[in-house]
């Protein structure tokens, strides 16, 4: 499983940023990962634990109260904390949990090459 290079949390667009080191650029809306958090809470109980969330059915979840990160810890080497404006903060989003939410995955030399594109 590759690990992120960077992750940068981009406010102002409501997006989290991670490089990975395989050239992966992955950017994730904060509402789709809030919608996916793999909380006890968020998955609808402990009988759900233990299991990774589908990326596919994260939209059946209840609508959540906040999109806006406060901050994000590590936890360890294997995991992402965000800490939400509406005090949630017990979702860890593991590295594998956080690339297979990343659809489709872009390569940073594919990203410069449309930005430039583009412009």
């Amino acid at each position: 499983m590759p690990r992120p290079l960077s992750i940068k949390l981009d406010k102002p667009n409501g997006v989290l940023i991670i490089q990975w080191a395989d050239g992966a650029l992955c950017r994730y809306p904060l509402s789709h990962l809030r919608e996916a958090c793999p909380c006890v809470e968020c998955r609808g109980g402990h009988h759900n634990m233990g299991r990774q969330g589908d990326p596919d059915h994260i939209l059946v979840l209840r609508p959540a109260r906040s999109y806006n990160i406060v901050r994000i810890e590590l936890v360890g080497n294997y995991a992402l904390q965000p800490f939400w404006d509406d005090n949630h903060h017990t979702g860890l989003y593991t590295w594998e949990y956080l690339r297979r939410l990343c659809a489709p995955p872009e390569s940073a030399s594919s990203a410069t090459s449309s930005a430039a594109e583009s412009q």
